[in-house]
């Protein structure tokens, strides 16, 4: 894994996320109230709601537009037909990190 910096946890609300932009588009990151971190597709398959402005409970986030709901551990909506895809977070030292290589491999696919 290649591992970037892309900010402090801080900078992330307690149950809301950040977008980020990348080559694959925006990605959403996401924190949990016991500040969990989480990244995903910024965008919902249902109707391109901004999950990024969707409400984080537990470790799933509701798609603000018509109440999807995502795991954000495996990006399966739950009871629909429909997944967004997830990438390797983490918070250490305060700081967020997303893996690179496998946004990478995602805009290339």
């Amino acid at each position: 894994m290649s591992w970037i910096d892309i900010g402090a946890v801080s900078d992330i609300p307690l149950r809301g996320a950040r977008k980020i932009k990348t080559a694959l588009g925006c990605v959403a990151v996401f924190r949990t109230g016991t500040d969990e971190v989480f990244a995903a597709t910024d965008s919902c398959p249902h109707k391109g709601g901004p999950l990024s402005e969707g409400i984080v409970h537990g470790q799933s986030v509701t798609c603000p537009l018509h109440n999807w709901v995502f795991d954000l551990n495996t990006g399966q909506a739950k009871g629909e037909d429909g997944a967004i895809s997830t990438f390797p977070a983490q918070v250490r030292d305060g700081r967020v990190w997303i893996d690179g290589a496998s946004l990478a491999a995602r805009s290339a696919a």
